[in-house]
Order: C-alpha cells, then sequence, then structure tokens
C-alpha cells in the first residue's frame, strides 16, 4: 500500500508540475513521440499530395467522384463527436492537473465513448459508398479517398485502444509517473487526430463537395 501511495503523484507537490523540473522531464520523456508524430505527419502530408493529384474527375474513371462521395452533412456530425471527445479528454486533463484520479477516469471514458461515436458514423459512411459501388479499386481517384479515410479511422481505433488501456492502468496504477506522461503522449496523439481532421473535412468534404 505504502509502495501505490509513494508512486502518485500530488498535484501541488510533485516535482513533475513546477516551473522548473517538471518542464524539462515533461519535455524529454514526449520528445520521442514529438518525433514519431513528426513522421506521421509526413505520411499525412503525403496522403494528401496524392489525393490532390488524384482528385480530378478525369481520375474517377466515369465512377463516382468527390460530388457523390463527399457528405459535408455527415463529416460535420464526425466533427462534432471527434471535437467532442477532444474537448471530454481534456477535462480529464484538467483533473490530472489537480491530482483528482476520479476524474481522469471519468473525462477518459467520456472521450473513449465519444469516440467510438464517431467510428460509428465513419464506418456507416464508408458502408454507404461500398454499397451504391464506390469502392477503393474503382478508380484512383476514390484509391486516393479510402486510403485518407481508412489511416484516418485507424488512428481512432489506436487512440480508442490506447485510452481503454489507460484506464486500466489509472485504476490499478493510480497515477504514478509512468501513467502520468502515458496520459500527456495520449493526449499529443488526440489532438494530433483532430488536427488531420480538420485538413480532411475540408480538402476531402467541403472542397470535394463544391467542385
Amino acid at each position: 500500500m505504502s509502495t501505490a501511495t509513494s508512486g502518485t503523484l500530488d498535484a501541488k507537490k510533485s516535482p513533475m508540475w513546477s516551473s522548473g523540473h517538471g518542464h524539462d522531464a515533461i519535455s524529454t520523456r514526449t520528445l520521442g513521440f514529438w518525433l514519431y508524430m513528426l513522421s506521421d505527419a509526413m505520411m499525412f502530408t503525403a496522403l494528401f499530395a496524392a489525393y490532390t493529384v488524384l482528385g480530378h474527375e478525369v481520375n474517377a474513371a466515369g465512377g463516382p467522384w468527390a460530388t457523390t462521395v463527399a457528405h459535408p452533412g455527415v463529416a460535420f456530425k464526425e466533427t462534432v463527436w471527434l471535437f467532442s471527445s477532444v474537448l471530454a479528454y481534456g477535462f480529464a486533463m484538467i483533473a490530472l492537473k489537480r491530482g483528482h484520479r476520479g476524474g481522469v477516469m471519468l473525462g477518459i471514458a467520456a472521450a473513449l465513448l465519444i469516440a467510438l461515436g464517431f467510428l460509428s458514423v465513419d464506418i456507416h459512411e464508408i458502408l454507404h459508398l461500398f454499397r451504391i459501388g464506390a469502392t477503393p479499386e474503382r478508380s484512383g481517384y476514390l484509391s486516393a479517398f479510402f486510403t485518407l479515410v481508412f489511416y484516418h479511422g485507424l488512428h481512432v481505433v489506436v487512440g480508442i485502444a490506447w485510452m481503454l488501456v489507460m484506464l486500466v492502468q489509472v485504476a490499478f496504477a493510480g497515477l504514478s509517473e509512468k501513467v502520468v506522461y502515458r496520459l500527456l503522449n495520449l493526449r499529443l496523439f488526440w489532438h494530433f487526430q483532430a488536427v488531420m481532421w480538420v485538413f480532411m473535412f475540408t480538402f476531402l468534404y467541403l472542397r470535394g463537395a463544391i467542385v
């Protein structure tokens, strides 16, 4: 019992949250994850570039194109779901700063459930497109479109699984330093998905609907 208590961070007493030591410790622990996200951003950039090249109507090969595939209304629903999940995780981070274990778990659980809402809308829309014959192998345009959608969706699935793992770790290990650093990395990862979705919403759905 004493070991678990000593490994738990107090938001007011732990040096991790101090103006000096904490900043250096957190920066050091998250540097590697920042490098990963940089490489992931480069991958997204390459996929957006491919979509820009293949986004012309001629690359639809006579099949479904942006005006048929891109549904801004549905994408807006997904935007609300995803940004609500990010907001819920933000509340978990506020609870973390205050050392409130229950608040952290509640925020993560809310973010996880809301993210499942985003994923359900995303899957429903993909199945609808498949039913009308808009499949990745149909044309170069659809291949580029679905590659971006699937790649981002995969990241959302990873984020949901990560939240589930962190819920278990917070429940059993408390707010130990290792758990806190993992929560901070998850925060970076989840915010990054929201940023990438802004680009997807703009280039795939809004731009696609008006071309």
